[in-house]
C-alpha cells in the first residue's frame, strides 16, 4: 500500500508540474520553479517571525506569498529593466535568497529554521502522515489530499483558460490585439506555478519538483509539434517516471526522489536520440546518402 501512495503522489505532482512546465518551456522560463524554491526563504522567515511557530501551514502561506511576489519581480525586471527573462530570474532568486539568509542570521540565528526542515518534503514519508478523522477513519496521506486539490485546480485552470494561455504563449502580440490581457494571463500562470511548486515541495521535495517542471515537458517538446499532444505526452512521461523511479529506488535501495528525477533524465535522453522528428541519431541516418 505504501508503494501505491508514493506512486500516486508522484503522479499527481508530475501531472500539474508537467502541464505548467510546457508553458514555461515555450516561454523560455523553465527555471522559474528553481527560482521560487530559493526565493521563498524570506517568506519562511517572516512567517516564523509573525507566528513564532514552525508549523507547516504558516510556513506554506509565507512561502506561497513570496513565490507569487517572486514571479511579479521577475516580470518587472524583464519588462522595465529590459533584461532577458533568464537574467531576471537569476537576479530575483539570488537577491531574495540572500535576504532570507540575512533575516535568519539576524532574527532567527538560534532557531533551526531552514528550508529543508520546514518546507521541503521527502516523498518516501508520504504514507506516514495520515489524515485520521476523530472517529478513527483513515483517509489516506494528508499530503495526497493537498496535492490532489492543487492538481484539480491546475487542470481546471488550463482547461478553462486554454485559448488565452495558448495565444499569450505563442503570439502575445496577436493576443493583445484581440483584447486578451497578456499581463493578466502571465501573472495567472505564474501564480499557478507558485502554488504548485510550494504545495509540491512539502509533498515530494524541491529537487523532484524542479525535475518534473522541466524534464517531462522538454521530452514531450522533442516528440511532437502539436501543443495538445505535448501536454498529454508530458503528463504521461511524468507519470511513467514516477512509477519507474519508485521501483528503481527499491531495486537499488536508494532515494526515491533521486530515482524519479533520474528516470526523467533518461526519458529526455531517449527522446533526444530517437525522436522521429528531432532525434539526433535518426536525423543522421536520414542524412546519410543512399548507396546504390
Amino acid at each position: 500500500m505504501n508503494a501505491f501512495w508514493i506512486i500516486l503522489t508522484g503522479s499527481l505532482v508530475a501531472t500539474c508540474c508537467s502541464l505548467l512546465g510546457c508553458y514555461l518551456i515555450l516561454r523560455r522560463m523553465a527555471m522559474v520553479g528553481d527560482a521560487i524554491s530559493h526565493a521563498v526563504l524570506p517568506g519562511i522567515v517572516i512567517a516564523f517571525l509573525f507566528t513564532g511557530s514552525r508549523e507547516s501551514v504558516p510556513m506554506l502561506i509565507g512561502a506561497g506569498l513570496l513565490g507569487v511576489f517572486t514571479t511579479f519581480l521577475i516580470e518587472f525586471f524583464h519588462r522595465y529593466a529590459r533584461v532577458q527573462a533568464d537574467a531576471s530570474i537569476g537576479v530575483t532568486f539570488t537577491w531574495l535568497f540572500a535576504i532570507g539568509i540575512i533575516l535568519i542570521s539576524v532574527f532567527a540565528g538560534q532557531v533551526d529554521l531552514d528550508q529543508d526542515c520546514v518546507l521541503y518534503g521527502e516523498i518516501a514519508y508520504v504514507p506516514l502522515d495520515l489524515w485520521i478523522t476523530e472517529g478513527g477513519l483513515s483517509l489516506g496521506p494528508r499530503t495526497l489530499w493537498t496535492i490532489g486539490i492543487v492538481t484539480v485546480l491546475i487542470i481546471l485552470f488550463i482547461v478553462l483558460g486554454y485559448k488565452e494561455l495558448f495565444l499569450t504563449t505563442f503570439d502575445p502580440a496577436y493576443a493583445a490585439a484581440i483584447g486578451i490581457s497578456t499581463s493578466v494571463w502571465y501573472y495567472s500562470l505564474m501564480t499557478a506555478v507558485s502554488l504548485t511548486t510550494v504545495a509540491s515541495f512539502e509533498s515530494v521535495g524541491a529537487i523532484l519538483v524542479v525535475a518534473l517542471l522541466v524534464a517531462p515537458p522538454a521530452t514531450a517538446y522533442l516528440l511532437t509539434d502539436n501543443f495538445k499532444k505535448m501536454l498529454l505526452l508530458s503528463v504521461m512521461a511524468g507519470i511513467l517516471a514516477s512509477a519507474a523511479g519508485y521501483y528503481l529506488a527499491v531495486w537499488i535501495d536508494g532515494s526515491i526522489a533521486g530515482a524519479i528525477a533520474t528516470v526523467t533524465g533518461i526519458e529526455f535522453m531517449l527522446a533526444f536520440l530517437f525522436s522521429p522528428s528531432r532525434g539526433i541519431l535518426l536525423k543522421r541516418k536520414q542524412l546519410k546518402p543512399t548507396q546504390h
